[in-house]
């Protein structure tokens, strides 16, 4: 059975950066695209970022150029590299593999003075 279990989620200043990771176990993980979601307090779940499983990568506009989305097959893992973080960026993040239909658990990033 597949499980994703996020991480890297905390508390960052405005202006910071943090990188959380997708971790994926149970079948071929390379094989899949895979997305990041957030939904922040009292708000719809919105894409964020999304990689073919070639690494092909598309990006929400209010995020394009400030996250990076990465994967390492190898690893089975998956990577949201986030810069320049504003307090608008403060949601649960979740990873998605789409042709799975499967959901992650979360992880709470907090992006606050």
């Amino acid at each position: 059975q597949v499980q994703l279990v996020e991480s890297g989620g905390g508390l960052v200043q405005p202006g910071g950066s943090l990188r959380l990771s997708c971790a994926a176990s149970g079948r071929i993980f390379s094989a899949y695209p895979m997305d990041w979601f957030r939904q922040a307090p009292e708000k719809q779940r919105e894409l964020v970022a999304s990689i073919t499983s070639g690494g092909v990568p598309n990006y929400a506009a209010s995020v394009k150029g400030r996250f990076t989305i990465s994967r390492d097959n190898a690893k089975n893992v998956v990577y949201l590299q986030m810069n320049s973080l504003k307090p608008e960026d403060t949601a649960v993040y979740y990873c998605y593999a789409p042709s799975l239909r499967l959901w992650g658990q979360g992880t709470l990033v907090t992006v606050s003075s």
